[in-house]
């Protein structure tokens, strides 16, 4: 048996274990009806594995599906990223063939080159955050195939996507945007437990502000399984937040580190100071809190991120532009409706 084949066995059983309590997945393994090209979920099943009584299934209006597919493949494009980064960190590969393809232009993912490339993070010394990572490298697959059944054919395919450790790669053009490494320091995420979270902490953010921006947009159709994705990324947050803090409080360091990316995203996406490292802001009713664990307005209330915004931090924006490509995504994302990324707010 390969490596390939025996890390896939892991995710699927990891999957496996969980569907039970995924109502959303398992609705897109059930019955679907192709509508215009996307495939729409019919069923639901119930905690028990047992199909409940499907919803009613609305008939969409052209442009309600043509929305909804340019939502899902962008949260698609963002899943793929971070699917194969805890993928890689965790088992040391990366995602089966058969969930990369699609519509678009495939692209391979660069891991880094040489001794010790691609590799899992060594989690040894730190077999916790080691659970943690294999759990979230389970839910991060769950949704690229979630996404992929509810789309269909529609699906875009993997783009080209950067998640090496190396001098050249992302997230040490990442971590020297945010002055976390010098200028000429390297950062790897597979170097350590601690190094992982914090590359961890870099997506994890995205992807909640980037399911939030979007809600308002999606149908009634997916919007439950939108919410129900968009909780599971608030959880990784939560976590990623909650560990890093807790290393935090005997290394300053790390909080530090949070507050610097926390300013670099914003710098990168282009518009306001929304985002928020884990020290404590002191807002609020609770002005005497020390830790900034989930990051919200002064109601407590997450924030949000249009496509574009979400785009910026992931090409590594730091030209004040809007980019097409970069950073993370090399060749840029694979989006079939680029006018999407004006629209969404």
């Amino acid at each position: 048996m390969t490596q390939d084949s025996s890390v896939l066995d892991i995710v699927d059983a990891t999957i496996a274990r969980r569907n039970a309590r995924r109502a959303f997945i398992k609705a897109a393994a059930g019955g679907a009806a192709a509508v215009g090209g996307l495939s729409l979920l019919a069923a639901c099943g119930d905690d028990d594995g047992a199909m409940s009584t499907p919803f009613p299934t609305p008939t969409p209006t052209p442009t309600t599906a043509s929305t909804d597919v340019a939502i899902l493949n962008f949260a698609l494009n963002l899943e793929y990223l971070e699917a194969q980064f805890y993928s890689y960190a965790a088992f040391g590969a990366g995602l089966s063939p058969a969930v990369l393809t699609g519509t678009g232009t495939q692209g391979a993912v660069v891991t880094g080159s040489g001794a010790g490339f691609p590799r899992a993070v060594d989690f040894s010394g730190d077999p916790l955050i080691g659970q943690y990572a294999r759990e979230i490298a389970g839910d991060e697959n769950a949704h690229v195939i979630y996404l992929r059944n509810a789309l269909g054919l529609s699906a875009v395919a993997q783009p080209a996507i950067d998640i090496s450790g190396t001098a050249t790669g992302a997230f040490t053009a990442a971590a020297r945007a945010a002055g976390v490494v010098g200028a000429s320091d390297t950062f790897d995420p597979y170097a350590s437990p601690t190094n992982f979270l914090l590359a961890a902490y870099i997506f994890e953010d995205i992807g909640v502000t980037a399911y939030k921006g979007a809600s308002p947009s999606i149908s009634a159709m997916y919007l439950d399984a939108a919410a129900g994705i968009l909780a599971a990324e608030a959880y990784h947050a939560g976590l990623v937040r909650t560990a890093l803090y807790t290393r935090g409080v005997s290394n300053r360091d790390l909080i530090t580190a949070t507050t610097k990316i926390s300013d670099a995203r914003d710098l990168l996406d282009g518009s306001g100071d929304d985002d928020q490292g884990i020290a404590g802001t002191n807002i609020g009713v609770l002005a005497t809190a020390v830790s900034n664990i989930v990051p919200a307005d002064t109601n407590a209330i997450a924030y949000s991120r249009t496509s574009q915004q979400v785009h910026n931090i992931a090409y590594l924006n730091v030209s004040g532009a809007n980019r097409t490509k970069g950073g993370f995504f090399p060749n840029g994302t694979n989006n079939p409706n680029p006018a999407f990324t004006v629209g969404l707010g």
